[in-house]
């Protein structure tokens, strides 16, 4: 291994690195003598699918095992029925016990898709933040001031709008950064968007003086299938790792070819130097950016459902949209007569409610048996349609008299 390049590719994509000498160290002394070191990185179980935006953090730390990391990939089951912000202005709501033991077990089912079992330790807070007794958590919370607290922007901005702020909300980032001291991380990754809450760790195992302060190595965010907004479920623009291999291979042909860099970047397996030698051919002009970004779908394809499955998917795009042939397994459904077509799309999943599927048909990407659907208030009669929104959305739908 060659150390540059390992650390060329430890920085990749990277939003913001402190400490870089002391990561730069870590992986010297690994190629040298074999030593290996910690990274820590954090999920609240707060929901049970992951999608790509989650991998972000996962694709990086597959990268640290590469160089010597044994992954301490902590399950916050205890920082969860706290709920931290993240952000929002408001406080998150506290999940149970047996949500987050729940959702834990789904995780630790898909993250192996991308990490290595044998250098991944799963853990969970509650072990030793549950253990922690009243003397002891007065000494944790002497280690921190509350204007240093008000200093993370979300609990700033609710102060200064006299929106509630519960004192055991600032007890998160203080827990967060003693998991880095009862772990002795070597390093910590997460989100820009954590900042705050990682340089926690740092502060508080100086002041515990248990270990040298970790390094912490941030990602950026990664946009949707949108390319403006934050990944997310809420907002529709996501990549489910365990959606149908069809869906996946899809979706991501959906972006532009723009965002489609910054997917290979933060999301593939390939090389910063084969990386690179696509951009160098897209912009010479002997690579078409439609073939690059198939490429890139069916990496990730096959990265969650396996070769086969990610082959059947690109097979399955180019019969429907290459030849305009129909998909063979369309979901079908079945209604009385004198349904509406806004509640149609909507029960039939092609839109999430009937305000989305009233905009499609205003914007035109609706259509059924082939031909454009322009009446919001189209009524079905009897018969058997196929539903289309857009470029990946069918459905059958039979209406009974």
């Amino acid at each position: 291994m060659n150390f540059d390049e390992a650390l060329l590719e430890i920085k990749r994509g990277s939003y913001e690195i402190i400490d870089e000498q002391k990561i730069a160290a870590l992986v010297k002394k690994f190629l040298e003598t074999g030593e290996r070191y910690t990274v820590k990185a954090g999920f609240d179980p707060t929901a049970p699918d992951l999608h790509l935006g989650h991998t972000v953090l996962l694709n990086k730390l597959a990268t640290f095992q590469k160089y010597g990391a044994d992954i301490q990939f902590l399950i916050g089951d205890f920082t969860a029925m706290i709920g931290d912000p993240t952000g929002k202005s408001e406080t998150r709501k506290k999940l149970t016990r047996e949500d987050v033991l729940a959702n834990a077990e789904s995780y630790k089912e898909q993250v192996f898709k991308v990490l290595d079992p044998s250098k991944t330790k799963v853990v969970f807070n509650a072990e030793w933040l549950g253990a922690l007794t009243p003397y002891e958590m007065i000494e944790l919370a002497s280690k921190q001031t509350v204007a240093r607290m008000l200093e993370r922007d979300d609990f700033e901005k609710r102060f200064k709008s006299g929106s509630p702020i519960s004192i055991y909300e600032f007890l998160y980032p203080l827990f967060q950064g003693y998991d880095s001291v009862h772990l002795k991380s070597d390093i910590e990754i997460g989100g820009s968007d954590q900042k705050f809450n990682l340089l926690m760790g740092r502060h508080l195992q100086a002041s515990y003086g248990c270990c040298k302060e970790q390094a912490v190595l941030m990602m950026p965010i990664l946009e949707g299938l949108d390319g403006v907004q934050k990944m997310s479920k809420s907002l529709g623009n996501y990549v489910g790792i365990n959606e149908e291999p069809k869906v996946i291979y899809a979706k991501i042909l959906s972006i532009s070819d723009e965002l489609m860099w910054k997917y290979y970047y933060l999301l593939s397996s390939k090389s910063l130097a084969e990386i690179k030698a696509l951009e160098e051919g897209v912009k010479e002009g002997s690579r078409h950016p439609k073939k690059v970004k198939e490429e890139l779908a069916l990496e990730i394809t096959a990265r969650y459902h396996g070769a086969d499955a990610a082959a059947k998917a690109k097979e399955e795009f180019d019969n429907v949209f290459s030849k305009n042939e129909l998909p063979s397994d369309m979901p079908e459904f079945t209604f009385n007569e004198g349904m509406g077509i806004l509640d149609a799309m909507r029960e039939a999943g092609l839109a999430a409610s009937n305000s989305e599927a009233r905009r499609a048909i205003e914007a035109g990407s609706v259509k059924i048996n082939g031909e454009k659907m322009g009446d919001v208030k189209a009524i079905l009669t009897q018969g058997e349609y196929i539903a289309q929104v857009g470029k990946r959305k069918f459905a059958k739908i039979k209406v009974n008299k």
